[in-house]
């Protein structure tokens, strides 16, 4: 792995140029760290950080993101993932490379959902998601705690089309003036590292770091020597932390005389690298993170957007890198050369420079900062601190049953607009650097809140516009579910056909929800299929477990049929594949 990426690396001078001559001593101690950690020479490291910059630029002018971007591991150079030839001529236009791939976004994400409804709480399942180079999605599995629920489950997910990856070890959160890498206490519990510093609106004085630091309402935060001063208070009003789906962040006001906010990050020997802005961490990219624990470390991003599984549960959006990491690195800063990219979260603690892909994961940055209405702290270093006004006059300019039109009026920036980035909830849906977008692979019949934040080079965000409401149609102009209330036998070695006959018009919406009402003995000794008009099978549930459980009474279930048609007859097929049991079909309905 190290030979190889030190090629890579070697050849990105080539495609990027040779990197500027002089340097200070940030640089090299940057320089000097990637050099270390990633078993390649110094030329090597500055040419990547130099091909990483100009990568950025690239991915700015971005109008089109496909079903993924990427850094090439050989040259360097930004990938999209395209599935059309009007997509990928946009992002040849951009100056990137398109790679032309079988699945999109929403089928990608669709599968990761599939995988995931069905993950949680399986012995070893640690995470997964997207892996946007293989257009497919990865399960990540510890094979020391995998049972024959966990075959089961591998089996299934193989099924769906996801891959597996197998491991020996399963990451944990690792706990443990106001810089990023130092160390600061949540009370009187073991250390935790900081994170970046921030400011509001109105010139509060923030730093985020774990959410998992963060987890009690109003607590004290110490810092210094034996972290005997008070700088703050952590997640006050108890609504400054998220441990949960939605990531693992959290923000400590400082509050206290004495203390000033610092952009240059603890390289704990070498010159602080002073903070000029952020950034969305990508595939392959080269990154560093400093923590009181492993002090600085340095590796490669290998996946991004990522599910993990902690003892607490689920954690999306995470991403992924070959870094070592030890407890006490928890909240600390991650970079992607200056560009603040992550806060840390856990990891296998271990530290043995070029380990696994799964050696260290982090929260992006950048969703905790858009999340608290903060802005990046990059005093000192002559950054652009100043976010863009607001959009303004959001609205929308149509819909169809899967898809929303909207527009909106530019922002203005001491320096320039970038990009706005679109949001359902709190959800990404999508980035442009216009001011149109147009929302794909909705569901019929729904209404989305939707917002608009303006961003510029440096990563400052500005205010949201919105959010309004935005409702699909129902594409039929009437119900697209349907229902087959008759009682069917579920017997010992026999199988059943129930049917639906479906009247909507058009395609039927990917992925179709069938809702099934039921009663058995033994859950794991059936097979539920969904088969469709077009005589195509999807499965519903697999058979297979050592232990029986009833059938819930009613279970819900979520199945990708893109290129169906919703007119004609739908079919549910349940087999029991078992002996002694006993179970009755109730009713089952579809929603196209």
């Amino acid at each position: 792995m190290r030979a190889r990426l030190a090629a890579a690396l070697a050849a990105s001078t080539l495609a990027f140029g040779a990197a500027p001559a002089t340097a200070g001593p940030a640089d090299d101690t940057m320089i000097a760290s990637i050099s270390r950690d990633l078993g390649i020479s110094h030329r090597a490291a500055r040419a990547a950080l130099a091909g990483q910059a100009d990568a950025q630029r690239v991915i700015d002018r971005l109008a089109e993101r496909g079903a993924g971007v990427w850094l090439d591991e050989r040259t360097g150079a930004v990938v999209v993932a395209v599935t059309d030839d009007a997509a990928a001529a946009q992002v040849r236009a951009a100056g990137a490379e398109p790679r032309r791939v079988t699945r999109s976004r929403a089928d990608l994400d669709r599968l990761a959902r599939a995988v995931g409804d069905h993950a949680i709480g399986v012995p070893g399942v640690f995470g997964w998601g997207v892996d946007v180079v293989n257009n497919d999605v990865v399960v990540r599995v510890d094979t020391t705690r995998a049972t024959s629920a966990t075959r089961a489950f591998l089996a299934r997910a193989a099924d769906l089309g996801a891959r597996v990856h197998e491991t020996s070890a399963s990451p944990v959160p690792q706990g443990g003036d106001i810089r990023p890498g130092n160390p600061w206490f949540p009370g009187f519990e073991a250390n935790c590292s900081i994170g970046f510093p921030a400011v509001d609106a109105s010139g509060g004085r923030h730093f985020l770091t774990a959410g998992h630091c963060t987890d009690d309402r109003d607590q004290p935060a110490y810092a210094g020597s034996g972290g005997q001063n008070r700088i703050g208070t952590s997640n006050t009003g108890g609504t400054r932390s998220v441990f949960a789906r939605e990531g693992d962040m959290g923000v400590v006001a400082v509050t206290e005389p004495g203390w000033a906010l610092s952009a240059a990050v603890n390289t704990w020997g070498g010159a602080g690298v002073t903070v000029t802005g952020s950034t969305e961490p990508l595939v392959n990219q080269v990154v560093c993170h400093s923590g009181v624990a492993s002090r600085w470390q340095c590796g490669r991003v290998t996946a991004v957007e990522q599910t993990v599984v902690y003892a607490s549960g689920p954690i999306d959006g995470m991403a992924f890198t070959t870094a070592c990491s030890l407890g006490g690195d928890s909240g600390g800063a991650w970079l992607a050369g200056d560009k603040a990219v992550g806060l840390h979260s856990g990891g296998k603690s271990s530290c043995s420079p070029g380990g696994a892909p799964d050696q260290s994961l982090f929260q992006p940055v950048n969703e905790a900062l858009r999340k608290w209405g903060l802005t990046l702290h990059t005093a000192g270093g002559g950054g652009d601190t100043q976010a863009p006004t607001a959009p303004g006059n959001l609205r929308a300019t149509g819909a169809t049953s899967t898809s929303a039109s909207l527009a909106w009026t530019a922002s203005t920036d001491n320096v320039g607009v970038t990009a706005y980035d679109v949001y359902t909830g709190s959800t990404l849906a999508a980035s442009t650097s216009g001011t149109t977008a147009t929302l794909t692979g909705l569901t019929p019949g729904t209404s989305y809140q939707v917002s608009v934040r303006a961003r510029d080079a440096a990563g400052n965000t500005s205010p949201a516009a919105g959010p309004i409401t935005v409702r699909t149609s129902d594409g039929s102009g009437g119900t697209r579910t349907f229902t087959n209330d008759t009682d069917y036998p579920i017997q010992d070695y026999r199988y059943l056909y129930s049917p639906i006959r479906s009247t909507a018009s058009g395609a039927a919406v990917s992925p179709v929800r069938v809702e099934v009402t039921g009663r058995h003995t033994c859950v794991e000794d059936l097979d539920i299929y969904l088969l469709s008009p077009s005589n195509r099978w999807y499965r519903l549930h697999a058979y297979g477990g050592s232990v029986c459980h009833p059938f819930p009474g009613t279970a819900t279930y979520s199945a990708p049929v893109t290129g169906e048609q919703a007119a004609g007859t739908w079919n549910l097929y349940i087999r029991d594949s078992g002996p002694g049991d006993t179970g009755v079909l109730d009713r089952w309905s579809i929603t196209l």
